[in-house]
């Protein structure tokens, strides 16, 4: 009998009792947090939901919308612009990458380096990223106007003007150009934390050395941050991807399509073709690459945390 007594105690308890046990420890985590996702449903999921339906839709807010099925896409195919938009972005990246990319972290060597005044040039870099876009745009156009600043300094050097605002050679370059000085600063202070961050011994080491600046930089710094160059070069393509803003601002995609990038185009599709049912398409198309980068970013991170 009492064999029989332990054998019950021993039996495990009831599952309403493990979920009300569950439901004790995590019922105010999940309060807390049920507000980011209820946010996260309606401007995130909802819209995603809706933009991939819609896209095998004709969307027609007046008469209702008629299912299309495959329509929507054919027409993404068709379309010539695509190419040119997809062509467009894909050299966008290629500058941003070029031009943009190494910018942030020769600041941030740079900052390291320096044994003076180096709150003051943190501050001085990042203040471009707090300018209004309107302030922005303004700035640049009045830069890159024909009589602007910039070529009445190269006329003064015996240089033809430039038309950085009409010539499809220049356009996209003169927004890289615009956009890497306004953004540079975020990206600078985060890779100069992580350099900040490697031990002061290991440069003390190095400069008993004789290691130069040059030496530890090569040596310590760059492979000590290489993960978080690698991170950081997967988020600057996901970003670039998607950019439309300074590309609508300025030149509305010109001239001539030369400034017309795959957001814009989906945009343009939206507001000014009123077809959503083919912007939705553009979107859920842009959304499969996107994921597919940010799979990717989560394992480097992944790799990063590990290291």
């Amino acid at each position: 009998m009492s064999q029989t007594t332990a054998a019950i105690d021993r039996r495990p308890a009831p599952r309403r009792h493990r979920f009300l046990r569950l439901w004790k420890k995590y019922f105010w985590g999940c309060l807390f947090l049920l507000p980011a996702a209820a946010i996260f449903a309606v401007f995130l999921w909802l819209p995603i939901t809706k933009g991939i339906l819609y896209s095998f839709y004709h969307v027609d807010f007046v008469h209702g919308n008629q299912f299309a099925g495959l329509d929507n896409y054919r027409t993404v195919f068709a379309d010539r612009d695509v190419l040119t938009a997809v062509g467009n972005t894909l050299y966008f990246v290629f500058l941003c990458l070029v031009i943009g990319f190494w910018v942030p972290i020769f600041f941030a060597l740079a900052i390291s380096e320096l044994r003076r005044f180096q709150g003051f040039v943190r501050v001085a870099a990042y203040l471009p990223n707090v300018l209004p876009l309107v302030v922005l745009y303004g700035l640049w156009r009045w830069l890159y106007d024909p009589v602007g600043p910039i070529n009445a300094a190269l006329q003064k050097l015996g240089l033809e003007p430039v038309a950085f605002m009409t010539n499809p050679d220049w356009s996209m370059l003169s927004i890289v150009i615009m956009e890497t000085w306004q953004q540079f600063g975020s990206a600078m202070l985060i890779y100069l934390a992580a350099v900040l961050s490697i031990p002061r011994d290991w440069y003390e080491s190095a400069e008993i050395d004789g290691a130069g600046v040059w030496a530890r930089i090569r040596h310590i710094t760059l492979p000590s941050i290489k993960n978080l160059i690698v991170l950081m070069l997967v988020l600057q393509l996901i970003a670039t991807s998607q950019s439309y803003q300074s590309q609508l601002a300025l030149l509305d995609g010109g001239p001539m399509n030369a400034t017309l990038t795959y957001a814009l185009l989906i945009v343009k599709y939206a507001t000014a073709r009123l077809d959503i049912g083919v912007a939705s398409a553009l979107g859920v198309l842009m959304f499969l690459v996107l994921t597919g980068l940010s799979i990717l970013r989560g394992r480097l991170e992944g790799k990063g945390g590990n290291a």
